[in-house]
């Protein structure tokens, strides 16, 4: 277990119990770390405040991510709980509307082109931007992301949030080169198809995780749990060396030609 003892930690992204960024808080609050967390909606909030109040959390609030003002209220409240510093952030926040999912990625309309790129790409720049004055004044600090190779390669139905995780990719490049200088690292973890609330919006879905199986080196599937084991190591100390790179959790398929 990697110890995070000391470590206070921003959770944006958590849905329920299967989601990612919940598989790697618990890998954070199992190491020690004292965590805060967000919710999108009051339709999640009961299920997200179980979930926060189980790792004893001080702070649960909600941020919608495509308002500049809430997310500098959000990283205000969190400064206040963590006496105004911040060592982690966890950035699992991805939207595209259902209907760009299904179909050509050419028939997307221009409104809900942005609204993916807004909420999935963006997002991570201005909590980014948010985060850096208290990771500053910690000494420096770790920031995550959550990103898919269908931002490298065409996935059929994956469309506009293909696109948009072309962006967070590029994002995560640059902010670690805006940020490096006060020892704050920038990375991401691409995922190989686990089964999240998210993940059900995807037509096609269970052929994704039928042929990563067959076609991966290892031959079997990705979990949420797979997931946070990796990302709390990029997060810790031991990758303090680490910025600017993407972990692929996905058994190795992003490796393969067929």
């Amino acid at each position: 277990m990697i110890d995070f003892t000391g470590k206070r930690g921003l959770v944006l992204g958590v849905a329920n119990r299967r989601s990612i960024a919940w598989a790697i808080a618990q890998k954070l609050a199992a190491g020690g770390a004292t965590l805060a967390f967000t919710y999108q909606g009051g339709r999640i909030e009961k299920s997200v405040r179980e979930l926060a109040e189980s790792v004893s959390s001080p702070l649960l609030t909600e941020c919608d991510v495509r308002s500049d003002e809430g997310v500098e209220r959000v990283f205000s409240e969190v400064g206040e709980a963590f006496g105004g510093e911040l060592d982690l952030l966890v950035h699992s926040v991805a939207f595209a509307d259902a209907r760009d999912l299904e179909g050509r990625f050419t028939d997307t309309p221009r409104d809900r082109f942005w609204l993916a790129l807004d909420v999935s790409a963006y997002s991570l720049l201005s909590a980014a931007r948010a985060a850096e004055p208290l990771m500053e004044a910690a000494g420096g600090g770790s920031i995550l992301t959550m990103t898919y190779l269908g931002g490298e390669r065409a996935v059929p139905h994956y469309n506009v949030m293909g696109v948009a995780k072309a962006a967070l990719d590029a994002s995560v490049r640059y902010l670690a080169w805006d940020l490096g200088q006060k020892n704050i690292r920038v990375n991401a973890v691409s995922a190989g198809p686990v089964r999240t609330l998210a993940a059900r919006s995807i037509a096609g879905f269970p052929t994704m995780e039928a042929i990563v199986e067959e076609r991966a080196p290892l031959h079997r599937p990705i979990s949420a749990e797979d997931v946070g084991a990796a990302a709390a190591f990029l997060l810790s100390d031991a990758a303090q060396n680490v910025t600017a790179t993407t972990l692929y959790v996905d058994s190795g398929f992003h490796a393969m030609g067929m």
